[in-house]
């Protein structure tokens, strides 16, 4: 029996949903923003950091002037102060631009540490018992080498020093200081207060508020600076424990390619 040959039916075009369509023309509308070297520099954030530098070189040379004259320490202290404030809005003004950068993180961070270490210099000029120098030297290393380890720990994980991934094999000290905001701004202003106040007690003469001022740094601030040094201890211990394993890690990969 002859065979009939049914025609195939044209297949269906099916048409693109509104929301595909748009979809579609949004990305083909959409132009591919490329950055250069010289673009990183000039982010808001690093532009807010750059203040934060002179800021620091100033205060830090008003209150040089200050251990001579004694009628800068304001002003310095202000300087400083706006310095420490600043590091609130590198911050903000990354999240804000969509300009966050390894530069930047590094920026910051060297900015406060150096921002720190200045005034912990400073201190052990103006105190001239031995042992508070010492106590303020050792302060001043804990500080270096505590945030170096933590910086290089999450730089080899590819991580920020401040993420939730970067830490997640931290102690959990670290790992609430970072990611505790409330604690992290008390630990952090507080240790800041404790040094800020005490290079100000020194230039205030005796009175009621210079009282309220020493009742304020003892009972208010010191405690955060002794938990905020604890912290440091941990991120010290823990960063160096996550760098001897990456090192363990990639020597035990090197052995198995020789094998």
């Amino acid at each position: 029996m002859p065979t009939t040959r049914r025609s195939k039916s044209p297949a269906k075009k099916t048409n693109p949903s509104p929301a595909r369509k748009a979809t579609k023309s949004k990305n083909e509308g959409a132009k591919k923003e490329m950055r250069t070297t010289g673009d990183v520099f000039l982010y808001v954030p690093q532009l807010v950091g750059y203040s934060r530098v002179i800021s620091t070189l100033l205060s830090m040379y008003y209150m040089t002037l200050s251990l001579t004259t004694g009628s800068h320490y304001i002003l310095a202290i202000n300087l400083y102060l706006f310095s420490f404030i600043g590091d609130l809005f590198d911050g903000m003004a990354a999240r804000k631009f969509n300009q966050s950068s390894k530069f930047g993180g590094v920026l910051d961070m060297v900015t406060d540490r150096c921002t720190t270490a200045g005034m912990l210099v400073v201190l052990t000029w103006i105190f001239n018992e031995p042992s508070t120098k010492l106590l303020f030297l050792f302060l001043f290393f804990l500080d270096i080498s505590s945030h170096w380890m933590q910086m290089t720990s999450s730089l080899m994980l590819g991580s920020h020093h401040k993420s939730k991934e970067g830490n997640s094999k931290k102690f959990i000290l670290v790992r609430l200081f970072y990611e505790s905001y409330p604690f992290f701004g008390y630990c952090c202003v507080g240790a800041e207060l404790t040094y800020v106040l005490l290079y100000v007690l020194n230039y205030m003469p005796p009175s009621p508020l210079k009282s309220t001022v020493e009742v304020a740094l003892w009972y208010g601030c010191v405690p955060a600076c002794v938990l905020k040094n604890f912290v440091n201890v941990a991120q010290l211990g823990s960063a160096s424990w996550v760098i001897a394993e990456e090192d363990v890690r990639a020597f035990n990969e090197e052995q198995k390619k020789m094998i």
